[in-house]
């Protein structure tokens, strides 16, 4: 594949544009969810949280940021053209593999009420879909026929 071409370059700008994408989807969903649903949930349980945790968030911001881009990479490598259904069926699977499952081991491991992991759970799923929808909006590869072109256009280069 010639990294300078128009092919990768517009596939290359997709995947970036769908990465940020779900990582915005996630930081504000995550806002959202844990300071403005959750906030005062989360203050009446004190003894459970780190006291430290909010000097550690950037180690979350840095693994949201990470996980979105493998996100959009499992997405493209799966690709099947099937629009917004794609999407929704993907959030739910990488939602059941990832959040889904570490919220019932969380409640299982750590005294927590069942109400807050319902709660993750739930709200959690909407923001994987939303997540996966974007992945479908945004990510849309070059027809084949372009790359094909493209292809035949980069073998007819002369060189001295």
């Amino acid at each position: 594949m010639n990294r300078n071409s128009a092919w990768f370059n517009k596939n290359t700008k997709r995947f970036i544009a769908g990465g940020l994408a779900i990582f915005l989807i996630f930081t504000v969903c995550d806002f959202i969810i844990h300071n403005v649903i959750l906030g005062d949930y989360y203050m009446s349980m004190t003894g459970i949280w780190r006291p430290d945790m909010m000097s550690l968030m950037w180690i979350m911001y840095l693994g949201t940021f990470i996980i979105s881009f493998l996100l959009i990479f499992i997405f493209i490598k799966g690709y099947e053209d099937r629009g917004i259904p794609e999407g929704i069926r993907f959030g739910i699977m990488m939602f059941m593999i990832t959040t889904g499952t570490g919220t019932i081991y969380q409640y299982v491991v750590y005294p927590l009420p069942l109400s807050l992991v319902l709660q993750w759970f739930g709200y959690g799923l909407v923001e994987f879909i939303l997540a996966g929808i974007a992945a479908a909006a945004i990510y849309t590869p070059v027809p084949e026929e372009e790359k094909e072109s493209e292809e035949d256009e980069d073998e007819l280069e002369i060189v001295d």
